[in-house]
């Protein structure tokens, strides 16, 4: 998306909050595929930024709870709406709720409120049978993953995965590496 399409998304977004939304919200971003690693090819992720109040510590993490959760309960039924609004429009984007801060702990992204909608329906996509499996993968995985998404091969980061592990499976040595991993275990009863 252009820097000026992306401009428009980001003040209808924020127009659209502001006037549902009641509470300390001090900044609406809308990032897109290269932002942060957690957006996917195609997909968007709307930040909404809550203040805490003034002249409390916005490194203490029970005054950022505290602000989410009180943003929270004032809007339970706007963003149950907004949810079913959002879901309804389709496409693949995610609504982000985050306190301003410092987290003091590499690593840490919250308190957060976070709605992911659509995504790229595929053959796996609605499988209950599947297992949501969290992994932390670097950057050139990543860039991996998004070339097989680019290709056409994949719709998503997930099915991208799913792909690569099933083309794993297809391979003679895997079958080998299974059976011995069944011999180990045989082995480990024993004692």
């Amino acid at each position: 998306m252009e820097q000026a399409q992306l401009a428009r998304v980001r003040e209808k977004f924020e127009q659209e909050l502001r006037t549902r939304l009641t509470g300390a919200m001090e900044k609406v971003e809308v990032l897109q595929y290269g932002d942060a690693p957690e957006i996917e090819p195609g997909e968007f992720l709307v930040r909404v930024l809550i203040g805490v109040p003034e002249g409390t510590d916005t490194g203490d993490k029970e005054v950022r709870r505290a602000a989410l959760d009180a943003f929270h309960d004032a809007n339970r039924e706007a963003l149950h709406e907004i949810q079913k609004e959002l879901r309804s429009r389709g496409g693949a984007a995610s609504l982000e709720f985050t306190v301003t801060g410092t987290n003091r702990e590499p690593g840490e992204h919250g308190p957060m409120i976070k709605m992911k909608f659509g995504g790229r329906p595929g053959p796996l996509g609605a499988d209950s049978s599947l297992t949501p499996v969290m992994a932390r993968l670097g950057q050139e995985d990543l860039e991996t993953l998004d070339t097989l998404i680019a290709a056409g091969i994949a719709g998503s980061r997930a099915e991208a995965v799913r792909w690569t592990l099933a083309r794993i499976r297809e391979r003679p040595a895997y079958e080998q590496i299974r059976a011995h991993s069944r011999q180990i275990e045989e082995l480990k009863s024993q004692f």
